[in-house]
Formats: C-alpha cells, structure tokens, sequence
C-alpha cells in the first residue's frame, strides 16, 4: 500500500462508525457494564456442569434413586471425573459472577478437558457438544479482560470447591474398595468417616486398607488432602494478607478539572500550560512517563478507553476531557466513553488527518481541534506569500474546515 493511503480500520467502511455509536448507546441503556460479559459467560459454564451431571443421572437413575446408597457401588467408576467436571463447572460459574480470575482459569482448564473427553469417547450428541463447548471456550478466552478480580470470596471459593471435589472422590473411591478394607466399608456413613479421617492425615487407624490398590488409593487422598489444605491457605490468605498490608490509597476528589489525554507533544503542552494558568489538570497516558516533569498526583496510567480508567480520573466531574492521542480512532472512542458517562464535561478531540474531518462528526465532540493540519497548512502560504488572518486560523483550527477559509491577497 503506498504511503498515504493507509486507513484504521476504524473509519472503514463509515457505517461501522454509526454502528459502534448505536451499540455503546444501547449498552449504557441497558447498563451492560454491570452485567455483560460476566454474566451470561456464568450462565453458560453452568449449564455446561448441569449437562454432564444430567446425562449420568439419566444414564444410572436406578443406581442412584434405588435403594441408595447400597446401589451406589454399581456406578461405573470411569463416570465419575465426568461428575467431578461438571460439578466443579457449576461451582465456578459461581466465580465467573464475581468476574474471578482464579475461576476463570480454572474453568478454561475444565471445559478444555470436557472437549477432549467428548471427542475420545464418541458417544451419543458429542458433536453438538463439542461444539458447544468450543464457542463458549472460546468466548471465555476472548473475555479475559474482564475477569481480573483476585480476592478474599475468590480464594474462599476455591477452598470451598476442591475440598468438595476432594471429598466426592474419597467417598465414592472408599465405597468402590470397600471389601479391600478392614473392616469392610459398606455405608455411606463410615465411607464419608473414612475419607474425612484420611483427608486430614489424622488416622485414627481403625479402618485399614490390605489390598494394594486400596493402599494407593489411601495415599491418593493423603496428598491430594495435603495439596487442597496448602493451595487453600495460600489462595485465602494472599489476597487477605494483600489486604492488609496494603497502604491505604487517598482517592483525591477532583471536580471541575481538565483532563488531558494522550503522551503527544500537545498533550504534554497543554498540560504545561494549564500548570502555569494554576489550573486542576489530569494527565491520562496508557504508560509511565520516562522524564519527571508531570506531577505524581496529576498523572493516571491507563487506557482511556476504559470507562474504569475515566471514572478514576473524574471524567463525570471534569470541566473538559481533551483527547489529543495520536490515532484519531481512539481520540474518537475516548469521546465516545465521557459521553457514556453522562457527566457535565465538554470533549475536545485532536485530529491528525485531515481525512477524518467528516468522520470525526459522528462523535459529537463539543470543540473539534485539527493543529497539524493547520500547521501544514500555515507553512504553506507563508511559503507561497498568502495572507493569514485571524479568522482563518480560528476556524480552521477550532473547526477543521467546514467553512471556506478567508484569505487576502
């Protein structure tokens, strides 16, 4: 492509704009920010626990309504990590809500196994759920973003659900060996007593495995049951000690302030000059400035896409939000964001290229900025002789333009 005649992706084709005005105006009528993508992804991870744990309760109802427990031992071991799976899906679902992400990890992990157990097993629907399956892993990996909370619930919930994953197995692997044990386990009770004992590593000794699969299976549980109490801990007591520890940070009330977006030459200079006028001002910049000049209280580092970036710098309260980025697309986008916010704010956006004069319309920016190409334009007929009147400058730089530009002879 020759230079010039690249475009963002952005303003090609010109409807995708309107389209993206649309979507963000229906989000916020339907206050997606709270709910989307979080929730139906939770929605979706549970039914795909629910689907498993209904499939084998179809398949073994008479061992599982008749006569229980006794029948129980007539379940087919080599159904149960398909239990297993599905239960710890529902339980996660449960993370996802809390936009987890130790649950989001870790549902990755489950419902990758899900798709591989369907596929080796061929049996009956597998490739409606197969399918299944892939479109949701693959909206949950698309969704990353989304799920980056690391607290307290979190780890309590994972205690919670591998503990429980923990003890299913115990159970039902102690009343699959009962007769390999001495005495024999043959209830639920003293399976349930069995697994709770070997789990802690108390063992009180009255029960014994004598076989040497039932010895393996004790040892199984004894280091699971160690690997579950230490991951617990370290999972609960991280973000609590985090907690604790950390300072206390003073969010500063900023109201009627200006915020400059942006880590350009004019965004650094109109951060400068409204230093020396003693105005409130935010610089926004998605990464740390190399040089110290900007004050450590006047600098937020984040994406001004975000609407969670905009909310801690104020944007709700500010008199003014300037995006004055370097890609014109994301000038149009932070605009987009502030309006969404439904603040008092007046938006002034930068434009780079005169190409996305029109375009930049669609955003409704209160004042529309065009300094480069002004400065262009400036050189040119100083070069060439022309007159420049003030006039002129104002309305091509204030307003990009729209109007026929005032020129003497």
């Amino acid at each position: 492509m020759a230079e010039g005649q690249s475009q963002y992706w952005f303003w090609f084709p010109s409807r995708f704009a309107r389209f993206v005005v649309a979507a963000r105006r229906v989000a916020q009528v339907l206050r997606a920010r709270y709910w989307f993508p979080h929730a139906p992804l939770a929605l979706a991870v549970a039914w795909t626990g629910f689907l498993p744990l209904r499939r084998v309760f179809r398949s073994y109802r008479q061992i599982l309504l008749t006569d229980f427990p006794r029948h129980i031992l007539d379940f087919p071991p080599a159904r149960m990590p398909e239990v297993l799976i599905g239960v710890a899906l529902l339980v996660m679902s449960v993370g996802l809500l809390f936009r987890s992400r130790f649950a989001w990890i870790v549902t990755i992990v489950l419902t990758s196994s899900l798709v591989l157990s369907f596929a080796i097993i061929h049996h009956q629907g597998a490739a409606g759920l197969i399918s299944y399956d892939g479109v949701l892993l693959a909206a949950l990996l698309l969704s990353y973003a989304w799920f980056d909370r690391s607290s307290l619930a979190a780890g309590t919930l994972f205690a919670i659900s591998t503990a429980l994953m923990l003890l299913i197995y115990a159970v039902f692997g102690s009343l699959y060996l009962g007769n390999q044990f001495s005495p024999p386990i043959k209830d639920l009770v003293t399976a349930l007593y069995y697994s709770v004992v070997t789990m802690s590593t108390v063992g009180y000794g009255d029960i014994t495995p004598k076989s040497v699969d039932a010895r393996f299976f004790a040892i199984s549980v004894i280091l699971l049951g160690l690997a579950v109490f230490a991951t617990s801990v370290t999972a609960i007591a991280g973000p609590l000690i985090a907690r604790l520890s950390a300072p206390k940070e003073k969010r500063m009330k900023r109201t009627n302030h200006f915020i400059v977006v942006g880590a350009t030459p004019l965004a650094y200079n109109t951060y400068r000059e409204f230093k020396k006028r003693n105005q409130p001002v935010l610089l926004v910049m998605p990464q740390s400035p190399t040089s110290g000049d900007i004050a450590p209280e006047d600098l937020i580092v984040g994406d001004a896409n975000s609407l969670e970036t905009l909310r801690r710098a104020g944007a709700d309260q500010a008199q003014a939000v300037l995006a004055m980025r370097a890609d014109d697309s994301d000038n149009a986008f932070i605009v987009l964001a502030v309006k969404e916010l439904k603040g008092r704010a007046r938006t002034v956006v930068a434009i780079n290229d005169s190409k996305h004069m029109e375009r930049i319309k669609l955003v409704q920016a209160d004042v529309v900025i065009a300094p480069e190409v002004l400065g262009g334009e400036l050189l040119a007929m100083v070069l060439t002789g022309e007159t420049i009147t003030s006039d002129f400058v104002l309305d091509r730089f204030f307003r990009g333009g729209h109007a026929a530009a005032h020129r003497t002879e």
